[in-house]
């Protein structure tokens, strides 16, 4: 049976970030998919430099006004919306003034990646799924495209397996070379428990590096997918001997259709 409703949760999409690899890749593929003839919904954060103006960004207040809380304190989740009018597609946008709001990524101007990482991609996560139930849609695959996203499988797995909008979702999780290079704060792993969710679940987080991170996302998808030309040596390996369904690296010019014919084998 095919796979009709694709969820991609994306770290970066051109044009609102700058042109590379990765967010070339998260802005084609989900309008190939959508071209092949599947409903597809995608979400990326917010990140402060993405400008509004120019890229027509608007609250969509139906979809905003819950709070998270993360680590006892409530952060307020907004949702941004923007359309790709030669794509014929939304983008939506995770955001929030504690997290989003400084004009860069991950790191700073002089290249220190952020010490509330962690909570940043814990609350990207938890933003897109309770989204993606309000706007009532559930998805077949969920595709998770970068480290950024790597907390949305367990999620997924582990809190969300009994939820009607997530209980059959097949999750895939792309992997890049996109190593951070400072580890997540150690606090991630009670920080990233909610129902369902325990110390069991999060031990693999010690240390709380990139590495680890993406064996944890490994461990919660249902099928993996090699996004860069060349991936960390021993990720390789723990996709391998995991006996998951892998993909392994597409030129630009095959990859929707093999991603697609992915999907649907899951």
């Amino acid at each position: 049976m095919e796979n009709n409703k694709v969820l991609f949760i994306s770290q970066e999409i051109t044009p609102y970030l700058p042109e590379n690899p990765k967010s070339l890749l998260c802005r084609k593929l989900p309008q190939g998919i959508q071209e092949k003839g599947k409903q597809i919904r995608t979400f990326m954060p917010r990140f402060g430099n993405i400008n509004e103006r120019r890229n027509q960004l608007h609250e969509v207040i139906r979809l905003s006004g819950m709070n998270l809380i993360i680590d006892d304190t409530d952060h307020p989740l907004i949702i941004k919306v923007a359309s790709i009018q030669a794509a014929r597609m939304q983008v939506y946008f995770i955001d929030n003034e504690d997290y989003f709001s400084r004009k860069f990524t991950i790191a700073d101007d002089n290249g220190k990646e952020f010490e509330d990482n962690d909570e940043r991609i814990i609350f990207f996560a938890r933003g897109v799924l309770e989204t993606t139930k309000k706007l009532r849609w559930a998805p077949d695959v969920v595709h998770c495209l970068g480290w950024f996203t790597a907390l949305a499988p367990l999620y997924i797995k582990k809190a969300m397996n009994d939820d009607p909008y997530f209980a059959d979702s097949k999750v895939v999780y792309s992997v890049f070379d996109d190593e951070f290079t400072v580890d997540l704060n150690d606090g991630i792993r009670d920080k990233a428990k909610i129902e369902g969710i325990n110390d069991d679940d999060l031990k693999v987080l010690n240390p709380a590096n990139h590495i680890n991170l993406t064996k944890l996302a490994i461990d919660n998808s249902d099928g993996i997918i090699q996004g860069s030309e060349k991936i960390n040596s021993e990720i390789e390996k723990y996709i391998k001997e995991s006996g998951k369904p892998f993909l392994e690296y597409q030129p630009e010019e095959k990859y929707i259709d093999a991603y697609n014919e992915f999907y649907d084998s899951l």
